[in-house]
């Protein structure tokens, strides 16, 4: 899941982070949790780990809800450190160890807990080490909440989508000031 990426190019982990956080129900009309669907869910969790042709057990779904709704919790408020703690404190379970492959090089490899919970958390960790986690943002419509990667150079993106959020928001914005 590491490596460089060309510029403006989302990193595999990043799209499939992204993927696992907008599959909560979210933006209005509220979207359904895709993960109620057997197909979609082994969909979004196999970049993770969960094995080909393998329907996700109840546990690990519930699971894997607490830690998607911990990991919004630090899009929402990246400095947040509950957020942070309590991410720490659903992944546990999982145990990782370093292995170092070359001079300057480190790479991580889950050696306990659950495999998918695992790959969520070395996906959250390379994008850490990458300095790409702080481009997974939610979207500033708070009605839309869309969970997006923000490709700019400036790292200033604010909607998911500048038609669909940005620019309703900035007219209704202007017309509110022009009626004030």
């Amino acid at each position: 899941m590491a490596g460089k990426q060309a510029s403006g190019a989302v990193p595999e982990a990043a799209a499939a982070i992204i993927e696992l956080l907008n599959s909560r129900p979210h933006a209005t009309p509220a979207l359904p949790d895709t993960l109620d669907d057997p197909e979609t869910a082994q969909a979004i969790l196999r970049p993770f780990g969960l094995p080909e042709g393998s329907p996700p057990p109840r546990e690990l779904l519930d699971d894997v809800r607490v830690v998607r709704t911990d990991l919004m919790a630090v899009v929402a408020d990246p400095g947040a450190a509950q957020a942070w703690a309590d991410l720490g404190e659903h992944t546990s379970a999982v145990t990782v160890r370093h292995a170092f492959s070359a001079p300057g090089e480190v790479r991580l490899r889950q050696v306990s807990g659950e495999p998918v919970v695992g790959g969520i958390v070395l996906a959250v960790a390379s994008l850490i080490a990458a300095g790409s986690w702080s481009r997974i943002r939610a979207c500033a419509n708070d009605d839309c909440a869309h969970v997006f990667y923000d490709t700019t150079r400036s790292r200033t993106q604010r909607w998911h989508s500048y038609e669909m959020c940005g620019n309703r928001l900035n007219v209704a914005a202007y017309r509110a000031r022009r009626q004030g």
